[in-house]
């Protein structure tokens, strides 16, 4: 059987789309294996996927504190010597990488094998590793044209977007509804801040918990992150009748039946994010994380607002009015949810993880 290793890590924006090029792989009866940590979030969301998971021992660092990189480079020479044993017994057809420091060693066992290479960025400002490893890369895949300024001129690249799961597009809003128990006329609000959490939009939606609760048949999918579920529970403290209406969750394997159950969304604006959501074709208010790489979340947040897709309100103004009177427009105001719904169905793709599938493949 041909093979295909897939690598990524720290976070779900970089394994989501993984794992749904797995997706397209298994359908076409490639085998896929999987290169990630022994601690991120990889090693919880892959192996539910029934894919054989290889982890490995690396080290971020700190660009404050220069010493840090000294133990990093450590373990990722570790994690290369690893990395080329385990490709050689496995002999895959190629090795494709989307990011986070487990893809550096991965991905320089793959070049030195001369295993084909192949990378996806997920955002408008290419990372670190991913920049590294498109020096070596046959092929480089693109969600935004911005990135491709730390491509090399030899590299070639196709800006195709971001792959997003089966699970995500095909799930009926019935079924989402079923599984959190929520009736069908009802309004469904999902608030998520990413596979982490966020802390301040969790704080921000607490204050304006009596607000959204006086909007009759309003549901509330609340999404905290593992890290602040205790602490944003306490500061909700719902009553057993407001449970009914408030559905806190610390994490949400189930996405796609969450996103199809949902009528509008707050999100932070990562790359993968915004891919499920447009792929949803949700009404969203968009809270850009202030201290992604070269403030590519507003970038997202900005072109989604354009479109007229979103709202846009930023992580310094969760604390005013602004926020809660953006989310009470988003759950209230049916001219400008429908305005925006039409805009979203326009905007709707999914050819993303077909379209990087075959092009691996006609590349191999």
């Amino acid at each position: 059987m041909k093979r295909i290793v897939l690598s990524g890590g720290g976070t779900a924006g970089h394994i989501n789309p993984a794992l749904a090029l797995a997706d397209e792989l298994k359908l076409h009866d490639y085998q896929v294996l999987f290169a990630g940590t022994f601690q991120g979030i990889e090693a919880q969301l892959v192996p539910r996927e029934n894919i054989a998971y290889q982890p490995f021992h690396v080290r971020g660092f700190n660009r404050k504190h220069p010493l840090s990189l000294v133990g990093a480079l450590y373990y990722a020479a570790k994690a290369r010597r690893k990395a080329v044993s385990w490709l050689k017994a496995i002999k895959p057809e190629a090795v494709v990488c989307f990011g986070g420091y487990v893809s550096l060693p991965v991905g320089m066992a793959a070049h030195a094998l001369h295993i084909p290479l192949f990378v996806h960025e997920q955002n408008s400002v290419m990372g670190l590793t991913n920049a590294h490893l498109s020096k070596y890369a046959r092929k480089v895949f693109l969600t935004y044209q911005e990135a491709a300024s730390r491509i090399p001129e030899k590299t070639p690249y196709d800006v195709i977007g971001n792959p997003v799961r089966r699970s995500v597009c095909e799930a009926t809003r019935k079924q989402g509804r079923q599984f959190l128990g929520i009736d069908e006329d009802a309004f469904v609000l999902l608030v998520t801040g990413g596979s982490l959490g966020a802390e301040h939009i969790n704080e921000a939606l607490c204050a304006c918990k009596e607000k959204l609760l006086a909007l009759p048949k309003l549901h509330v999918v609340h999404i905290t992150g593992k890290k602040t579920y205790e602490k944003t529970c306490a500061q909700l403290a719902l009553t057993p009748l407001e449970k009914q209406r408030w559905h806190v969750f610390d994490y949400q394997y189930e996405m796609g039946k969450c996103l199809a159950a949902a009528d509008a969304i707050v999100s932070r604006a990562g790359a993968t994010s915004l891919a499920e959501i447009a792929a949803r074709g949700l009404p969203a208010l968009l809270v850009p994380y202030p201290f992604a790489t070269a403030n590519h979340q507003e970038h997202n947040a900005r072109a989604a607002c354009d479109a007229g897709c979103a709202l846009v309100c930023l992580d310094d103004k969760l604390e005013t009015d602004e926020f809660s009177t953006n989310v009470l427009k988003l759950c209230s105001d049916k001219r400008v949810w429908s305005a925006m719904k039409a805009a979203c169905e326009k905007r709707a793709a999914t050819h993303a993880r077909e379209a990087l599938y075959s092009a691996i493949v006609e590349s191999l």
